[in-house]
């Protein structure tokens, strides 16, 4: 399985693509295919045949996958585009656990 820098809920800006420049949040990361879904952005238009009796049909827009590379996650704390590092530190029960901190003011993410 591939790790992958954003993690669902991490607001993002886009990098490249009709989108760059725009910010979102992450609904959903597939790190198998190393994508993520950013709400609102990449629509796509999706070709829906109604189901049941009564149902509607049409044609719905819906957020399209995105190549996880094209993604930056923005620092809540700096409001600032950021690389991702890690750090191990202690918690309070003195287990060690990884830590994302941002490469730009050193907060934790």
């Amino acid at each position: 399985m591939n790790k992958l820098h954003v993690k669902k809920g991490d607001t993002v800006i886009i990098l490249s693509g009709d989108d760059r420049g725009n910010k979102g949040k992450v609904l959903e990361v597939s790190p198998k295919e190393g994508k993520v879904i950013v709400e609102g952005q990449n629509l796509v238009k999706k070709h829906v045949k109604p189901r049941k009796a009564g149902e509607n049909g049409g044609i719905v827009e819906a957020e399209g996958a995105l190549y996880a590379t094209k993604v930056q996650v923005i620092c809540p704390s700096c409001k600032k585009p950021t690389r991702v590092a890690h750090k191990r530190t202690a918690d309070d029960n003195g287990k060690e656990r990884s830590v994302r901190i941002c490469k730009k003011c050193g907060e934790v993410l």
